[in-house]
């Protein structure tokens, strides 16, 4: 089986827009459910409100892969799946090592869906000394010093940092010097990089906030609504208030 280092995605060479890249693993997470259900067809506006955008943008995007289904009838499922896999590279393997086995780093590393969606845990590496050799999600932590060899023997093109902020752009460091050229950071910080390594970041706080700043503006409308020239409440009386902040709606790190 091919490993990540000696493939790269077909997308850049084939001029699909990054917001359509985006959209594709929403595409797939709603068609896998659909074949898990034996579904064999499906309408671009079923898709598309599974997927949670609108059908036109969908079969735009869908465009851009040489899909338009066939009308009366809609997309084939399990062809879509293949196909999305295909141009998302998951059809081969791909080998990550997450650095950082703290909290978060231990909750990705026991996360069940990567081995079918492409994804192999080759490593967890901390610096930790007493973590060496603890087992997290049945995989032995490994020592940061070794993470250069780490790299290299298992032929690691994605790294997922889990770090303290103040760690992680050492980290990030070492795992493009060591070849790593994707990096996915959980780490509270903005990491620098050189051209030619993409940097996906995932940061839970900033999307409570934006939730936050939702769940402000909707109870300020509430107020004029309901009290004529009543303003919208200040950020400081949204602390106190008796309404309840949208907690259960943390989104998601991984697809379902």
């Amino acid at each position: 089986m091919a490993t990540g280092r000696t493939h790269r995605p077909a997308t850049r060479s084939r001029g699909i827009p990054e917001a359509t890249v985006a959209r594709l693993p929403l595409y797939l997470r709603a068609l896998t459910a659909l074949s898990e259900r034996s579904v064999p067809t499906v309408s671009s506006e079923e898709l598309a409100a599974a997927a949670g955008v609108n059908s036109a943008k969908l079969r735009k995007d869908f465009s851009y892969l040489g899909s338009y289904g066939t009308r009366g009838v809609g997309y084939d499922v399990e062809y879509l799946v293949y196909q999305i896999s295909r141009e998302l590279g998951l059809t081969q393997d791909w080998p990550v090592v997450i650095v950082g086995i703290g909290n978060l780093g231990a909750a990705l590393a026991n996360y069940g869906g990567f081995a079918s969606r492409g994804f192999r845990v080759a490593a967890l590496i901390d610096a930790d000394p007493a973590m060496a050799g603890t087992p997290v999600a049945g995989i032995p932590v490994q020592h940061a010093d070794e993470l250069e060899k780490i790299v290299s023997d298992n032929g690691v093109s994605i790294g997922v940092i889990s770090t303290p902020a103040g760690a992680a752009q050492q980290v990030c460091d070492r795992l493009v010097a060591a070849g790593v050229t994707s990096i996915l950071n959980f780490a509270p910080t903005v990491l620098s990089v050189p051209d030619g390594v993409d940097v996906r970041k995932v940061d839970l706080s900033i999307e409570l906030q934006i939730l936050a700043f939702h769940e402000q503006r909707k109870a300020g409308e509430e107020a004029e609504a309901g009290g004529g020239d009543q303003a919208a409440p200040p950020v400081r009386a949204a602390a106190s208030s008796s309404r309840k902040g949208p907690d259960g709606d943390m989104p998601a790190v991984m697809p379902a």
